[in-house]
This record gives structure tokens, C-alpha cells and sequence, in this order.
């Protein structure tokens, strides 16, 4: 029976030269930063905002240095959660920024949560605002019109690395990543899969078997980065009516895209789903129930939520400002008519 399902890439490799300590995830994050920084810079120049060069630059770096630290706090603080084990990270937090293994080998640091990176990077980015004196709402807007886009290579980043791949999948586009879980073969739904993917069981009471996943970091890719981006850059962008509408449209988007696009992430398997409606039997490999959700799904509803509220605040406090204060449908201020 011939395979129905695609083999991991065999000439992608984590690192960009073997041997050495550089990956292409760090790569993908410096272009993902720089794509980024140049999409903010236009919207300035577009806007004519008289900012100096060294104020956006500052901006963007004090935005990054707050996005990677809640990135790996949370990260280390929430998922690598172990069920009746204490947390190493909360016994010794240096660790949480500590970049070798036991073995003293540079590994990076390993474990970033998206979640986390944009709780970081608004608390920089509202902190720096607030001391030179910047609209955070203006400048809120710029940058979450310019984020998704970079996102894509941050994702694409994961599935160089094969991690983060999704759930079992017979279908035709599963891939069979190296580094995923091998199961046991002696599974009925694991011989059901295998048979439907084309994939020979190994012989065995014991035997192991590797079966394609959903790539779901290129699903990311695509819909949480460039479909977003361009909701946002050609859709909502010249429509926005208020001050905020860009950050409320970048959180709520980005929850409700991710929130569907999880279920075909195979969840952690320390922390499982820990909101279950489903009596069904599903192991964290299958989608079995709709209704069962993830880690990721529960902080993506509270975006969604969260979008909406902040769409109907910004909305309120533009309101209460003169009308020649407030954007047109093109996101332009109101002329005062000459008189």
C-alpha cells in the first residue's frame, strides 16, 4: 500500500552550518523583528508622525526586550507545569534564563510563549509610551498592523525545528516529523490510522510507531500571520474610525484565528486539556471532541474577549472627544471646513 503521507524534509536541519550554535528559529526571529520594524517605519512615515529615528528604534527595542522576557516566563511558568511535581523554574528562576543543558550544552532557550510575548511587550511598549510622552493608543495601532506578518517566520521557525507539530491526521497532507512521539502500536486507533496513512506496523507486543501529523505550524503560518496581516494591512487599516481599533481588531483576530487552528495542535503533554465537556475518550493526539480545549485555546478566548471589550472602550473614549479629533473611515483626522 503505497504511503499517504509526506516524510519530514530530510535536508532541513535546526541548525543553518551544523556544528555550530546557529539556528535558523533565531534567524527567523531577526527576520520576523526586521519585517516588523519596517512595516511601523512606513506606517510613521505615512502618518507623517514627526518621531526621531531613535525614538522608534528605542520603542522597538524595549518592545522586543519585553516580548521575549514574557515570552519565557510564561512559558517556563505555565508550561512546563508537571501534575504533583514541583516547578523547577519557581524553585530557581535563573534557570528560566539559563541557555545550556545539564551536560553544560548551549541550547538556547527553549520554550517561548506567544501569550506571554504579548503581555511583555505591551507592558514595554505602554511603559516607554508613557515616558516620551507618545499616544500608546497611536502607537498600539502601528504595531500590531505591522506584527502578524513577521509572526509567519517565527511559526515556520517551529517546523524547521519539528516541534510544535499538531495531531495525528490520516489524511494526505500529514507529515511524519522525526522528533514526534512515537505510539504504541498495539492501539486500535493507532493500527486504524497507520492503516489508513499506508504506514507497515512494526512487529512487536512493544513496537512504536511514528504517524503523520497536521503541520501546524504552516497552518499558523498562513492563517495567523499573513491572512491576518492582510485583514489588517488592506482591510481595516484606512477604515479605522478610532484610536485602539487596530489593537482591539490584532487581539481579537489573532484569538479567534489561533483558537480553531488549535485544535489540530496537539496539545501539551504535561498539562493535556484542562477544560474537558467531552466524556469521550480523546488522547491529546486525536480530535476526538470539539469540546475539549487547551491551554492555548483558553488564552485565545480571553482575546477574543478581550478584543471586544476594548473595541467598545476605544469606541466610548473617542466618542467623548471633538469631532474634529476623530478619524475618518480612512483613518484620517476631520478637516475643519475653511471659513
Amino acid at each position: 500500500m503505497p504511503l499517504l503521507a509526506i516524510p519530514f524534509p530530510s535536508w532541513l536541519k535546526p541548525e543553518i552550518i551544523p556544528g555550530l550554535p546557529f539556528r535558523w528559529y533565531g534567524l527567523m526571529y531577526l527576520v520576523a523583528f526586521a519585517i516588523a520594524y519596517r512595516l511601523f517605519t512606513y506606517q510613521v512615515k505615512q502618518k507623517k508622525l514627526e518621531l526621531p529615528k531613535d525614538t522608534v528604534t528605542n520603542l522597538f527595542f524595549w518592545g522586543i526586550i519585553g516580548l521575549l522576557l514574557g515570552a519565557r516566563i510564561l512559558s517556563a511558568l505555565v508550561y512546563n507545569y508537571e501534575p504533583n511535581q514541583p516547578n523547577r523554574y519557581l524553585q530557581n528562576p535563573l534557570l528560566i534564563f539559563w541557555p545550556f543543558d545539564e551536560n553544560m550544552r548551549f541550547v538556547g532557550l527553549q520554550g517561548m510563549s506567544y501569550h506571554g510575548g504579548v503581555i511583555g511587550a505591551t507592558i514595554a511598549i505602554v511603559l516607554y509610551c508613557k515616558r516620551k510622552r507618545l499616544s500608546i493608543l497611536e502607537m498600539g495601532d502601528i504595531v500590531t498592523t505591522s506584527v502578524p506578518l513577521g509572526y509567519t517566520f517565527g511559526r515556520l521557525g517551529n517546523f524547521i525545528n519539528g516541534e510544535l507539530y499538531g495531531r495525528i491526521t490520516s489524511s494526505g497532507w500529514g507529515i511524519i516529523f522525526p522528533q514526534a512521539e512515537r505510539l504504541p502500536a498495539r492501539l486500535k486507533w493507532v493500527q486504524e490510522t497507520a492503516q489508513a496513512a499506508g504506514i507497515p506496523l512494526p512487529p512487536g507486543p512493544g513496537a512504536l510507531v511514528n504517524l503523520p501529523r497536521h503541520p501546524s505550524q504552516l497552518y499558523e503560518a498562513f492563517f495567523e500571520g499573513i491572512v491576518l496581516w492582510l485583514l489588517l494591512w488592506f482591510v481595516f487599516r484606512n477604515r479605522a474610525r478610532f484610536k485602539g481599533f487596530m489593537i482591539a481588531a490584532y487581539i481579537g483576530g489573532y484569538g479567534l484565528v489561533r483558537f480553531f487552528i488549535e485544535y489540530f495542535r496537539e496539545p501539551d503533554k504535561n498539562i493535556g486539556f484542562p477544560i474537558r465537556l467531552s466524556s469521550a475518550d480523546n488522547p491529546i493526539q486525536l480530535l476526538v471532541s470539539p469540546w475539549n480545549f487547551t491551554t492555548g485555546q483558553i488564552f485565545c478566548f480571553l482575546m477574543v474577549l478581550a478584543g471586544a471589550l476594548l473595541l467598545i472602550v476605544f469606541s466610548r473614549l473617542d466618542r467623548k472627544k471633538p469631532p474634529a479629533d476623530r478619524p475618518n473611515a480612512r483613518g484620517q483626522k476631520k478637516k475643519e471646513p475653511n471659513r
